[in-house]
Formats: structure tokens, C-alpha cells, sequence
């Protein structure tokens, strides 16, 4: 995305980074520039607009961040399942127009649709549901999912906020759940190598997480870092993750995971330090950071 030679930091480089953060590209609330703009309220000064299965946000964060005097990481989160559990990848510097991976994310987003239609066709034989509802709830050229879904539950009366949804209606276990397309995680880490990124796990030590062996065959297949400090993980888990980073010499990130008013997190509650950002730098090559003019 840039002319620059992405091994070379710039003067403006420096100061907190934030690799994890969502526009209503995807499940956000906000649109691109504006997630920019909260990053920069915050003090941060290197970010990553990290959408679920899209880079259309990529233009205008960019454009943004610049603007701002900020450094722009391009990246994306890439849905995959394990089994039945899902595993959500972080991917940074990779070709847009790798045409595998571009395949497998429309595939994706695609099947999002109908799978939402479907968890709103179930639900709407309990409650007074419209997929109409949901699609008030949706930003032209978002793809819609659970989170739409739980702002429309809001909207109409039905939940207090989209925690209770997901707590209550939107969890498995209310029988209104619908699985979706996602590749498993070796394949989406052999797509974001091959495209020439670099792949990073994303908070995979919460309440439940993968085995070890599990673990290790996806560093196996390529995968290139671990998102530590973030506030899904365990205290237990980030021991066991710093464990595995150490053994591994594997990139250490922390991030926000910021969606604006759809969760409670903030930009920069968790940042990653600056060599390691560097390595993500040093390893890309799809696609390079986009620096501040000057």
C-alpha cells in the first residue's frame, strides 16, 4: 500500500501501537476514520484496522492515520474453526489481492449472510424479529453478522445491550445459533503466508482454549506471533501463551480489540512493543505500512 521500504522506521514511528482494532466494516460501530480518530484521542501512534474477513476499510484508515501523523498497519481478522470452537486469526501485511485468500474471505463473508439470516429466521419464531430489523442495524458494505443481530435485539426492546444478547438469545446454547463457512486454522495460516503475511493468533487463552498439541502444530504451519496481553486471556492462559512465545521465539502482541460502542474496550488498553511490531515489519511483504508524510 505504500512506496516506502517497510524495513525502514521512520523518525514518527515511535509511541504506543495498537494491532487490533474494528470498523463497521465489520462488526464496529464506527466507521474507519472514525476508529482513527478515537486511536489518536487515545494517544496511540501505530495502529492496525483489523475487520472480520475484509479489507475494505483498509483506503479510508490509511488516508486517516497519515493525516493524523500516524502509522498505518495494514491487516484483517480471519475467521477459522477448530472443531466446533472458532479461532479467530490476526493476519498483518499480506496481499489484498491474493487470490486464494481474496477467494476464501468472500466465501466467508457470503455465507455470513445467509447463516444470519437463518439465526434471525429462528429467533423470529420466539420474538418480534424482522430481518429488516437487522439490516437497519448494518453499514452499506458490512457484512452482517451476530453483532447486527444483537443491535437489532437492542433496538427492538427485546435485550438491554448486546452483552445480554450474546449472554442470552445469541449463545449456542438458546438453540438459535447457525454455524458458518471458515476454513480450519492450518489452512488459514497457510492462506495468510502465502499471500505474504504474517499470522498472528488472536486472545487464545480465555475461558476455554486449545491444547497444546493443537498450539504447536500451528506454529508449525507458519503461524508467526501470539496476542498476549488482551483482556480475554487468563492470567493463567497469558503464563502459558508467554511459555510457548519464549520456546518459540514467536512475536508477542497486545491489543484492544476496539468495536467502538459494541464492547467495552478501549484503544490502547493493551499495545505491543515496538521490536516486535518491527518484526511483523521485517516478515511482511504482501503489503507494507503506510507512514505519515514527512
Amino acid at each position: 500500500m505504500s512506496d516506502a521500504d517497510p524495513h525502514q522506521r521512520p523518525p514518527l514511528f515511535a509511541g504506543p501501537v495498537d494491532l487490533h482494532l474494528h470498523s463497521n466494516r465489520s462488526d464496529g460501530t464506527e466507521d474507519p476514520a472514525e476508529v482513527v480518530e478515537r486511536a489518536r484521542q487515545e494517544g496511540l501512534r501505530t495502529i492496525a484496522l483489523t475487520d472480520h474477513d475484509t479489507t475494505s476499510g483498509w483506503g479510508e484508515a490509511a488516508a486517516a492515520a497519515t493525516a493524523h501523523g500516524m502509522t498505518f498497519i495494514p491487516g484483517m481478522e480471519l475467521s477459522s474453526k477448530d472443531g466446533w470452537r472458532s479461532v479467530h486469526l490476526l493476519a498483518y501485511l499480506f496481499d489484498p489481492e491474493d487470490a486464494d485468500l481474496a477467494a476464501e474471505t468472500a466465501r466467508i463473508r457470503e455465507d455470513r449472510i445467509g447463516r444470519a439470516a437463518r439465526i434471525v429466521r429462528n429467533i423470529g419464531r420466539d420474538y418480534p424479529l424482522r430481518w429488516e430489523d437487522v439490516l437497519e442495524q448494518t453499514d452499506p458494505g458490512a457484512t452482517v453478522g451476530r453483532p447486527h443481530i444483537a443491535d437489532a435485539l437492542v433496538a427492538r426492546g427485546i435485550v438491554r445491550d448486546r452483552g445480554e444478547a450474546f449472554d442470552g438469545i445469541l449463545h449456542p446454547r438458546e438453540g438459535y445459533y447457525e454455524a458458518h463457512h471458515a476454513p480450519d486454522p492450518l489452512t488459514a495460516i497457510e492462506l495468510v503466508v502465502a499471500a505474504g503475511g504474517v499470522p498472528v493468533i488472536a486472545h487464545p487463552a480465555g475461558r476455554e482454549r486449545m491444547s497444546d498439541a493443537t498450539l504447536r502444530r500451528l506454529i508449525d504451519a507458519g503461524l508467526g506471533g501470539l496476542e498476549i496481553d488482551h483482556r480475554e486471556n487468563t492470567a493463567e492462559g497469558r503464563e502459558w501463551l508467554r511459555r510457548f512465545a519464549d520456546e518459540y521465539d514467536l512475536i508477542v502482541t497486545g491489543s484492544s480489540d476496539y468495536h467502538g460502542a459494541g464492547k467495552p474496550n478501549v484503544p490502547g488498553e493493551n499495545t505491543t512493543a515496538a521490536d516486535m511490531l518491527q518484526r511483523i515489519i521485517d516478515r511482511g511483504s504482501g503489503s507494507a505500512p503506510v507512514y505519515p508524510v514527512g
